[in-house]
C-alpha cells in the first residue's frame, strides 16, 4: 500500500519564527486569523504555551463552533500558540526554561548524557509576549486589548499562574489547567501572597484539572507495572486538591479576581488537554460574557 505524500494544513492559519530582540533561540508561532471582518474594538486574542501541541486543538475547537455563536457561545477570534522550530509535539528543554518560574535552578539531564534541565525563565517569555508577540500581532490585524486570554497546561498552567500573580493587567482571562503547583515545595504560592493587585481590574483566573489527576488512577492505570508509583506521586503532586484551593482562596479578593475551578470527568494529565483547551477557547470568545460562569 502506498501512502500519499500530501502534506495536510490547516485552512486559514499560518506560522512564523521570531526571534527574541534579546538574543536566543526563536519561537515558532502558530497563528490563525478570522477571514472576516474585525468587530470595530478589534479581536479577542488567545494565546497558549506549548504550541506545537495546544494550536490544532484550538483551531479545531473555534471553527466548529464560531459559526454557530447562538448555540455555542463562542464567536471569532485571533488565537497565537507559542511553540518551537520542532515537529514534536513539545520541545521538553526549552519548556522548561520558559515555563519554570524562578530562581533560576538546575536538574538532572532528561536523558543519561543529556544536557541539564535548567527553569527560571518564565519572565523572559512574559516580557517576549508583552512587548514583542503582541505587537507583531497587532500589526497585522485589529487586536481588542480588553480581551486577551492566555492558556496553559502542566508547567504551563504554572506559568500562567506566575503570570497572573506578577503581571494581572496584560490579560484579562487566565486559564490553567492541571497546574504543576506543588513544584519545588509549591513556590508559587510564594508568588501568590505577594501578587500585584490593581483595584478595579476584574479579571478571571481559570483553573481545571482532570479527575484522574487527584487520589485515584484511572482504571486501566491500575493494570500498569508503575501503579503504585503512579498513587505516591499523586499525594506529592495533589493537582485536584491544590488547583481547587487556589481557585477557592483567591475568589472575590480585593482586585475583584473571578475565579472558578472545574474537574474534568474521565481525564488523566495527559488526555485532559483537548477538553482545557476547548474551555481556554469558550471563554476567550465567549459571545456572552457568563459573570457567574
Amino acid at each position: 500500500m502506498t501512502i500519499p505524500s500530501s502534506v495536510y494544513s490547516m485552512p486559514g492559519t499560518c506560522f512564523f519564527d521570531l526571534t527574541p530582540v534579546a538574543g536566543g533561540e526563536p519561537y515558532r508561532i502558530f497563528l490563525s486569523i478570522p477571514a472576516e471582518r474585525p468587530p470595530a474594538e478589534g479581536w479577542p486574542l488567545l494565546v497558549l504555551t506549548d504550541g506545537n501541541a495546544t494550536f490544532p486543538f484550538a483551531v479545531a475547537s473555534l471553527v466548529t463552533q464560531a459559526p454557530y455563536p447562538t448555540g455555542t457561545n463562542v464567536g471569532w477570534g485571533v488565537i497565537a500558540a507559542i511553540g518551537y522550530p520542532c515537529d514534536a509535539p513539545y520541545d521538553p528543554l526549552r519548556r522548561s526554561w520558559d515555563l519554570g518560574p524562578p530562581p533560576v535552578k538546575s536538574y538532572p539531564p532528561f536523558v543519561e548524557g543529556g544536557p541539564p534541565v535548567v527553569i527560571g525563565g518564565t519572565g523572559k517569555l512574559l516580557d517576549f509576549i508583552e512587548h514583542e508577540l503582541i505587537p507583531r500581532i497587532a500589526e497585522m490585524v485589529i487586536l481588542d486589548p480588553m480581551r486577551r486570554s492566555l492558556f496553559g497546561h502542566s508547567f504551563g498552567g504554572l506559568f500562567t499562574l506566575y503570570g497572573l500573580f506578577e503581571r494581572p493587567s496584560l490579560f484579562a482571562n487566565w486559564i490553567a489547567a492541571s497546574p504543576t503547583i506543588y513544584w519545588e515545595n509549591s513556590e508559587i504560592l510564594k508568588n501568590e501572597a505577594n501578587r500585584q493587585v490593581i483595584p478595579g481590574k476584574a479579571s478571571f483566573l481559570h483553573l481545571s484539572a482532570g479527575e484522574h489527576e487527584g487520589d485515584e488512577l484511572a482504571p486501566f492505570q491500575y493494570r500498569n507495572e508503575d501503579a503504585a508509583t503512579r498513587l505516591e506521586k499523586r499525594k506529592i503532586e495533589r493537582t485536584v486538591l491544590l488547583a481547587r484551593e487556589m481557585a477557592e482562596r483567591l475568589n472575590g479578593t480585593a482586585d475583584g479576581l473571578r475565579t472558578e475551578f472545574e474537574l474534568y470527568a474521565g481525564e488523566t494529565h495527559m488526555s485532559v488537554l483537548a477538553a482545557a483547551v476547548n474551555r481556554a477557547v469558550s471563554i476567550a470568545f465567549a459571545v456572552q460574557d457568563l459573570a457567574d460562569r
